[in-house]
Protein backbone atom coordinates (compact mmCIF):
# COMPACT_ATOMS: atom_id res chain seq x y z
CA UNK A 1 0.00 0.00 0.00
CA UNK A 2 1.32 3.37 -1.25
CA UNK A 3 1.53 6.29 1.80
CA UNK A 4 0.31 9.56 0.68
CA UNK A 5 2.74 12.15 0.88
CA UNK A 6 1.60 13.41 3.89
CA UNK A 7 1.88 10.44 5.26
CA UNK A 8 5.40 9.80 4.24
CA UNK A 9 6.22 12.96 6.15
CA UNK A 10 4.89 12.06 9.32
CA UNK A 11 6.97 8.79 8.52
CA UNK A 12 10.21 9.86 7.38
CA UNK A 13 10.68 13.19 9.34
CA UNK A 14 9.83 15.22 12.67
CA UNK A 15 9.69 18.41 10.45
CA UNK A 16 5.73 17.96 9.16
CA UNK A 17 4.38 19.60 12.31
CA UNK A 18 6.74 22.17 12.29
CA UNK A 19 5.86 23.52 9.11
CA UNK A 20 2.34 23.06 9.77
CA UNK A 21 2.87 24.93 12.85
CA UNK A 22 4.44 27.74 10.43
CA UNK A 23 1.56 27.93 8.23
CA UNK A 24 3.64 25.86 5.73
CA UNK A 25 2.28 23.23 3.29
CA UNK A 26 4.40 19.97 3.64
CA UNK A 27 3.16 19.00 -0.18
CA UNK A 28 4.51 22.40 -1.88
CA UNK A 29 7.67 23.04 0.50
CA UNK A 30 9.26 19.62 -0.26
CA UNK A 31 12.31 18.06 -2.89
CA UNK A 32 13.70 15.46 -3.63
CA UNK A 33 17.44 14.99 -1.73
CA UNK A 34 19.29 12.12 -3.31
CA UNK A 35 15.67 10.47 -3.96
CA UNK A 36 14.09 11.09 -0.94
CA UNK A 37 11.66 14.10 0.06
CA UNK A 38 12.47 16.47 2.04
CA UNK A 39 11.32 20.16 3.07
CA UNK A 40 12.45 23.06 0.75
CA UNK A 41 14.66 25.91 2.32
CA UNK A 42 12.90 28.77 3.23
CA UNK A 43 14.96 31.75 3.67
CA UNK A 44 13.43 34.69 6.21
CA UNK A 45 14.51 37.81 6.12
CA UNK A 46 17.35 38.80 8.81
CA UNK A 47 18.37 43.40 9.52
CA UNK A 48 21.42 43.31 11.36
CA UNK A 49 21.97 45.73 13.72
CA UNK A 50 25.29 46.91 15.67
CA UNK A 51 25.12 49.04 18.41
CA UNK A 52 27.56 50.49 21.03
CA UNK A 53 27.91 48.79 24.45
CA UNK A 54 26.70 50.73 27.39
CA UNK A 55 28.77 51.86 29.70
CA UNK A 56 28.83 49.63 32.23
CA UNK A 57 29.28 47.14 29.50
CA UNK A 58 32.38 48.94 28.63
CA UNK A 59 33.61 48.95 32.13
CA UNK A 60 33.11 45.33 32.70
CA UNK A 61 34.99 44.61 28.99
CA UNK A 62 37.99 46.64 30.18
CA UNK A 63 38.22 45.10 33.21
CA UNK A 64 38.17 41.70 31.50
CA UNK A 65 41.28 42.73 29.57
CA UNK A 66 43.19 43.91 32.27
CA UNK A 67 42.43 40.52 34.57
CA UNK A 68 43.40 39.12 31.35
CA UNK A 69 46.57 40.76 31.16
CA UNK A 70 47.55 40.72 34.61
CA UNK A 71 47.29 36.64 34.04
CA UNK A 72 49.08 36.30 31.32
CA UNK A 73 52.35 38.45 32.84
CA UNK A 74 51.65 35.78 36.14
CA UNK A 75 52.09 32.84 33.52
CA UNK A 76 54.67 34.17 32.35
CA UNK A 77 56.82 34.96 35.24
CA UNK A 78 55.40 31.63 36.90
CA UNK A 79 59.43 29.96 35.55
CA UNK A 80 60.90 32.48 36.85
CA UNK A 81 59.28 32.85 40.12
CA UNK A 82 61.88 30.25 42.49
CA UNK A 83 64.52 31.94 40.17
CA UNK A 84 66.80 33.87 43.26
CA UNK A 85 66.95 37.31 42.48
CA UNK A 86 70.31 38.95 41.29
CA UNK A 87 72.21 40.18 44.69
CA UNK A 88 71.84 43.65 45.18
CA UNK A 89 75.21 45.76 44.39
CA UNK A 90 77.81 46.18 47.63
CA UNK A 91 77.73 49.48 49.01
CA UNK A 92 81.04 50.80 49.48
CA UNK A 93 82.34 51.36 52.83
CA UNK A 94 83.15 54.85 53.73
CA UNK A 95 86.82 55.54 53.73
CA UNK A 96 88.76 55.30 57.39
CA UNK A 97 89.70 58.84 58.42
CA UNK A 98 92.88 60.01 57.08
CA UNK A 99 96.15 59.58 58.98
CA UNK A 100 97.09 63.10 60.21
CA UNK A 101 100.12 64.38 62.60
CA UNK A 102 100.40 67.78 64.40
CA UNK A 103 103.54 68.95 65.25
CA UNK A 104 103.67 71.44 67.66
CA UNK A 105 107.02 73.54 68.30
CA UNK A 106 107.05 74.44 71.57
CA UNK A 107 107.46 78.23 72.18
CA UNK A 108 108.13 81.16 69.43
CA UNK A 109 107.95 84.37 68.97
CA UNK A 110 108.63 86.35 72.22
CA UNK A 111 108.04 83.32 74.30
CA UNK A 112 112.07 82.18 74.21
CA UNK A 113 111.31 79.32 76.10
CA UNK A 114 114.73 78.15 78.15
CA UNK A 115 118.29 78.36 76.83
CA UNK A 116 120.29 75.25 75.87
CA UNK A 117 124.53 76.14 76.10
CA UNK A 118 123.96 79.35 74.40
CA UNK A 119 120.66 78.12 71.81
CA UNK A 120 117.03 79.04 72.71
CA UNK A 121 114.34 76.58 72.69
CA UNK A 122 112.24 77.90 70.58
CA UNK A 123 114.71 77.41 67.86
CA UNK A 124 115.50 74.14 68.49
CA UNK A 125 111.79 73.14 68.69
CA UNK A 126 111.23 74.45 65.22
CA UNK A 127 114.32 72.79 63.48
CA UNK A 128 113.03 69.70 65.19
CA UNK A 129 109.70 70.32 63.42
CA UNK A 130 110.87 70.58 60.48
CA UNK A 131 113.34 68.00 60.32
CA UNK A 132 110.67 65.71 61.56
CA UNK A 133 107.89 66.50 59.40
CA UNK A 134 110.27 66.03 56.52
CA UNK A 135 110.89 62.44 57.30
CA UNK A 136 107.27 61.71 57.69
CA UNK A 137 106.13 63.02 54.24
CA UNK A 138 109.11 61.12 53.09
CA UNK A 139 106.88 57.96 54.54
CA UNK A 140 103.48 59.29 53.28
CA UNK A 141 102.21 60.94 56.32
CA UNK A 142 101.00 64.51 56.23
CA UNK A 143 102.13 66.64 59.51
CA UNK A 144 100.35 69.68 60.40
CA UNK A 145 102.58 72.18 62.64
CA UNK A 146 101.49 75.18 64.82
CA UNK A 147 103.78 76.94 63.99
CA UNK A 148 106.78 77.50 60.62
CA UNK A 149 108.43 80.23 61.57
CA UNK A 150 109.37 82.52 65.09
CA UNK A 151 106.20 83.53 65.53
CA UNK A 152 104.31 83.68 69.04
CA UNK A 153 101.24 81.20 69.31
CA UNK A 154 99.14 80.80 72.47
CA UNK A 155 98.48 77.89 73.78
CA UNK A 156 94.52 77.75 72.99
CA UNK A 157 96.08 78.15 68.97
CA UNK A 158 97.66 75.21 69.09
CA UNK A 159 95.20 73.04 70.40
CA UNK A 160 92.43 74.71 68.07
CA UNK A 161 95.17 73.39 64.94
CA UNK A 162 95.55 69.85 66.40
CA UNK A 163 91.41 69.71 67.31
CA UNK A 164 90.75 71.18 63.70
CA UNK A 165 93.22 69.28 61.87
CA UNK A 166 91.23 65.94 63.26
CA UNK A 167 94.69 64.73 64.61
CA UNK A 168 95.46 61.01 65.19
CA UNK A 169 98.52 62.35 67.09
CA UNK A 170 100.01 64.95 68.10
CA UNK A 171 103.58 65.61 69.66
CA UNK A 172 104.16 68.88 71.58
CA UNK A 173 108.07 69.02 71.09
CA UNK A 174 110.18 70.59 73.53
CA UNK A 175 113.88 70.56 75.05
CA UNK A 176 115.68 71.03 78.00
CA UNK A 177 119.62 71.06 79.59
CA UNK A 178 118.77 69.46 82.29
CA UNK A 179 118.31 65.58 82.91
CA UNK A 180 119.06 62.23 80.42
CA UNK A 181 117.52 61.48 76.82
CA UNK A 182 114.27 61.82 76.34
CA UNK A 183 111.49 62.77 78.81
CA UNK A 184 107.83 61.50 77.94
CA UNK A 185 104.76 63.57 79.52
CA UNK A 186 101.01 62.93 79.26
CA UNK A 187 98.40 65.15 80.42
CA UNK A 188 97.84 64.31 84.88
CA UNK A 189 93.99 64.04 83.86
CA UNK A 190 92.07 61.19 84.77
CA UNK A 191 89.90 59.24 81.95
CA UNK A 192 87.00 60.03 81.46
CA UNK A 193 83.98 59.08 79.02
CA UNK A 194 84.09 61.19 75.55
CA UNK A 195 80.75 63.82 75.72
CA UNK A 196 79.22 65.34 72.71
CA UNK A 197 80.41 68.57 73.46
CA UNK A 198 84.15 68.34 75.64
CA UNK A 199 84.59 71.01 78.24
CA UNK A 200 88.12 72.92 76.70
CA UNK A 201 90.09 72.85 79.08
CA UNK A 202 89.20 69.22 80.18
CA UNK A 203 88.88 67.85 76.36
CA UNK A 204 92.00 65.55 77.14
CA UNK A 205 90.12 63.60 79.47
CA UNK A 206 88.34 61.57 77.03
CA UNK A 207 91.74 60.98 74.89
CA UNK A 208 94.42 60.11 78.18
CA UNK A 209 94.27 56.35 77.75
CA UNK A 210 94.89 56.95 74.33
CA UNK A 211 97.72 59.29 74.54
CA UNK A 212 99.31 56.66 77.23
CA UNK A 213 99.22 53.89 74.67
CA UNK A 214 101.21 56.79 72.24
CA UNK A 215 103.40 57.10 74.87
CA UNK A 216 104.10 53.63 74.92
CA UNK A 217 104.90 53.34 71.08
CA UNK A 218 107.12 56.30 71.41
CA UNK A 219 109.08 54.81 74.07
CA UNK A 220 109.37 51.65 72.46
CA UNK A 221 110.97 53.34 69.65
CA UNK A 222 113.54 55.53 71.35
CA UNK A 223 114.35 52.22 73.16
CA UNK A 224 115.16 50.72 70.40
CA UNK A 225 116.86 53.13 69.18
CA UNK A 226 119.47 52.81 72.08
CA UNK A 227 118.59 56.10 74.27
CA UNK A 228 117.49 56.43 77.85
CA UNK A 229 113.44 57.48 78.40
CA UNK A 230 111.87 58.88 81.03
CA UNK A 231 108.34 58.34 81.41
CA UNK A 232 106.23 60.92 83.34
CA UNK A 233 102.03 62.82 83.73
CA UNK A 234 102.11 66.28 84.38
CA UNK A 235 99.47 69.29 83.72
CA UNK A 236 100.33 70.26 80.25
CA UNK A 237 98.17 73.68 79.41
CA UNK A 238 98.41 73.38 75.24
CA UNK A 239 97.78 69.53 75.65
CA UNK A 240 94.88 69.27 78.24
CA UNK A 241 92.52 71.21 75.49
CA UNK A 242 93.47 68.59 72.40
CA UNK A 243 90.83 66.16 71.36
CA UNK A 244 93.23 63.50 70.03
CA UNK A 245 96.28 61.53 71.25
CA UNK A 246 99.07 63.65 72.45
CA UNK A 247 102.32 63.47 73.98
CA UNK A 248 104.82 66.02 75.31
CA UNK A 249 107.92 65.38 74.20
CA UNK A 250 111.23 66.91 75.61
CA UNK A 251 114.49 66.23 74.51
CA UNK A 252 118.05 66.23 76.73
CA UNK A 253 121.58 65.66 76.29
CA UNK A 254 122.64 62.20 76.35
CA UNK A 255 124.91 61.38 79.97
CA UNK A 256 126.96 58.33 80.53
CA UNK A 257 126.98 56.33 83.99
CA UNK A 258 129.05 59.49 85.34
CA UNK A 259 126.22 61.86 84.41
CA UNK A 260 128.72 63.92 81.88
CA UNK A 261 127.24 64.90 78.16
CA UNK A 262 128.14 62.40 75.37
CA UNK A 263 125.82 64.12 72.92
CA UNK A 264 124.63 67.42 73.21
CA UNK A 265 121.93 69.19 71.95
CA UNK A 266 123.61 70.78 69.26
CA UNK A 267 124.77 67.69 68.18
CA UNK A 268 123.21 66.80 64.43
CA UNK A 269 124.10 63.22 64.81
CA UNK A 270 122.40 63.62 67.64
CA UNK A 271 119.06 65.51 66.58
CA UNK A 272 118.63 62.65 63.49
CA UNK A 273 118.44 59.89 65.90
CA UNK A 274 116.24 61.80 67.80
CA UNK A 275 113.96 62.87 64.36
CA UNK A 276 114.50 59.60 63.24
CA UNK A 277 112.76 57.71 66.21
CA UNK A 278 110.10 59.84 66.60
CA UNK A 279 109.55 59.18 62.68
CA UNK A 280 109.54 55.63 63.45
CA UNK A 281 107.39 55.56 66.62
CA UNK A 282 104.81 57.48 64.55
CA UNK A 283 104.89 55.18 61.67
CA UNK A 284 104.53 52.16 64.05
CA UNK A 285 101.58 54.20 65.18
CA UNK A 286 99.56 54.60 61.94
CA UNK A 287 100.03 51.09 61.71
CA UNK A 288 98.43 49.99 64.98
CA UNK A 289 95.11 52.06 64.07
CA UNK A 290 95.27 50.40 60.77
CA UNK A 291 94.74 53.62 58.91
CA UNK A 292 96.40 54.69 55.80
Amino acid sequence: MRLSRQRRWEKSSGLYAELVGRGLNPDTNARRINGALAPEVCFLPVRLEIRPLPAACNLVHGRCRLVGALAALMAAAGPMAGAQAPPAPAVPAPAPARFVVVLDAAHGGDDSGGWLNGQAEKTFTLALSVRLRSLLSARGIPAVTTRESDATVDLNRRAEVANHANAQACLSLHASESGNGIHLFVSSMAPAPPTHFAAWKTAQAAWVTRSLALAGTLNSAFLQAGMTVTLGRTALPAVDSMTCPAVAVEIAPERGSDKKVTAGLDDPGYQARVAEALAAALLEWRSEARQP
